[in-house]
């Protein structure tokens, strides 16, 4: 095939996909028909869900694990849904390109059925969003939504095709060859800028110059793969390192210099540490409300150090900042270059090894735990001793993310830990689409019952396309999070305060086996391990329903006294 030979626009499409590495898309009918059906004969495994929702959030797990963009598709009808469930990504800094379907333009204002502008749905939650309304447009338009997606912070794109199941682009011609792209072949981190070295020693000279330097590392720097310059630099200035949950396991959770996760999703430890920090050094983390327990920890007038490959991040919250603009990785690399070999006092680092050592051992009581109903703790420490060395751990927002976070541990090497950026329900799709970026890898999913109930019907997903995950479900027959809360503002007033957050009992191993799969009710704390180990050894999908306490209550967040 010549460069001027024309192909359809559904050829071109499907060939440049695969012949750019494009393992995976996730849809759902009816669109891109004739795309799907070409994918088909060259190898890339097409993934019907059951809602758009579901399939953006595979699409975004499977982005986090393979570097690349994670590919969704759904028709005209289905664009609401769909951006709904880019939220997730574009919180959690992911690259996903959604193509949509779209009337024809002389059908347009006219109200055609089933038909609203989808441009506003996507403004939110997308960097670029474009109209293709015709095949030639198409190879432009690709580029543009892979770049996007892919360089400075990652997030989502949009493509929306001519046609209600895209039949415009997809039966008309294009005169480009689809061949192997470099603008469709960029990888996270596509690009490592690092800033001049006047930047660098000044922000050396600041870091050297702290007594009490704390770092707290995000999703920025697990997107760039920093684990190893963080912990170097940790190490060269002996300072604590806390991340945001997106940062989870990007050093090893049990080295001396790891004080978990800040914000307020915090084991106490970290929030303490970072509270009393002369200087805070951000890497790649947005400083968001979570991770800083709502702008109070640090306290705001705490001079910072900020790495970050979006200029407009840094002093977003913090205002007496020195900000290094760069890729997290490279420019700690450059850091450590000039601030060399040196020899620093450890006191403020062992004075936080203290306390978090204090924290674990307050709660190795409740990690062994054999009480029942079973404490969520004790789950924390079997899924710890279950989940392989290269494995990856998908946690759900709420209570699952403060469970997961706070309490299982990881070893920072080949482990990886994804967590849902805000979306209730994303943690099982999104660990779909994670097993399809890595299938060697075995995954193990945090979800609770709350969250389960969402997207509860891709069980059948998982065993008709013989995706194997272990889907682990905290099942404590309701929202346990903010159970306590609903009680105490419940009161003495009439009317039965369960309707507000109870729900179930539903026994998920029985549902399991209705999806035609297996499933494992676990009832006694002491058969957690080996349900585990079953269901991690297995080549399929197998639930682990472990019926919880609603009444434990997860590590609450350290604030200063008097906040």
């Amino acid at each position: 095939m010549t460069a001027s030979e024309p192909v359809t626009g559904a050829e071109f499409l499907a060939r440049s996909l695969a012949a750019n590495g494009t393992t995976h898309v996730f849809f759902i009918d009816a669109v891109l028909r004739r795309t799907l059906i070409e994918l088909g004969t060259l190898g890339v495994h097409r993934v019907l869900g059951h809602s758009e929702k579901a399939v953006a959030y595979m699409a975004d797990g499977y982005a986090r694990i393979a570097g690349r963009p994670g590919i969704c598709f759904a028709q005209s009808v289905g664009a609401a849904n769909l951006a709904a469930g880019l939220q997730d990504a574009w919180l959690g800094r992911a690259p996903v390109i959604a193509m949509t379907g779209h009337k024809q333009p002389w059908m347009q204002h006219r109200n055609a059925y089933q038909e609203i502008p989808h441009a506003p749905l996507f403004a939110p939650v997308t960097k670029f969003s474009a109209r293709v309304d015709q095949a030639e447009d198409l190879p432009r338009l690709m580029r543009q939504a892979w770049r996007e997606a892919m360089t400075g912070t990652p997030r989502p794109t949009h493509l929306d095709l001519n046609g209600l199941q895209a039949e415009v682009i997809e039966t008309g011609m294009v005169h480009e060859a689809p061949v192997a792209d470099p603008a469709l072949q960029l990888t996270l981190p596509p690009y490592r800028p690092v800033p001049s070295p006047g930047e660098i020693r000044k922000a050396a000279e600041r870091l050297l110059a702290s007594k009490r330097l704390v770092i707290v590392a995000g999703e920025g720097a697990t997107a760039s793969a920093a684990g190893r310059e963080l912990l170097m630099l940790g190490q060269m200035l002996e300072a604590p390192i806390a991340t945001s949950l997106g940062g989870r396991g990007l050093i090893p959770t049990r080295h001396r210099l790891s004080i978990g996760c800040a914000g307020n999703y915090a084991a106490p430890p970290a929030n303490q540490i970072v509270h009393e920090a002369d200087l805070v050094l951000f890497v790649g983390c947005d400083t968001g409300d979570q991770v800083t327990h709502t702008w109070r920890i640090p306290p705001p007038a705490t001079p910072c150090v900020q790495i970050d490959l979006d200029p407009t991040d840094i002093g977003r919250s913090y205002k007496n900042t020195l900000g290094l603009m760069g890729d997290p990785k490279a420019t700690l690399a450059a850091l450590i270059q000039t601030i060399g070999r040196v020899g620093r006092e450890p006191d403020f680092a062992d004075r936080a090894a203290g306390i978090v050592s204090a924290w674990r051992e307050s709660r190795a009581a409740a990690l062994a735990s054999g009480a029942t109903p079973i404490w969520p703790d004790r789950l924390c420490a079997e899924i710890t001793r279950a989940l392989p060395p290269d494995g990856i751990l998908v946690g759900d927002t709420g209570y699952s993310g403060i469970w997961s976070s706070t309490l299982i541990e990881l070893n920072g090497e080949g482990q990886t830990y994804l967590r849902a950026a805000g979306s209730l329900g994303w943690s099982f799709p999104a660990a779909l689409g994670a097993k399809c970026a890595a299938p060697k890898r075995k995954v193990i999913c945090w979800s609770g019952d709350g969250a389960i109930y969402y997207h509860l019907t891709e069980l059948e997903t998982a065993r008709r396309r013989g995706i194997a995950v272990t889907l682990v479900i905290n099942n404590n027959s309701g929202f346990g999070q903010g159970w306590p809360n609903m009680q105490r503002q419940q009161g003495n007033k009439p009317g039965d305060v369960a309707e507000l957050g109870r729900f179930g009992p539903t026994n998920f191993a029985d549902v399991a086996r209705v999806f035609g799969l297996r499933g494992i009710r676990v009832e006694q704390p002491d058969q957690i391990g080996s349900a585990l180990r079953e269901a991690v050894a297995s080549d399929e999908t197998v639930v682990v329903d472990v019926a919880t306490d609603i009444d434990c209550r997860a590590p609450e967040p350290w604030l200063p006294p008097g906040t």
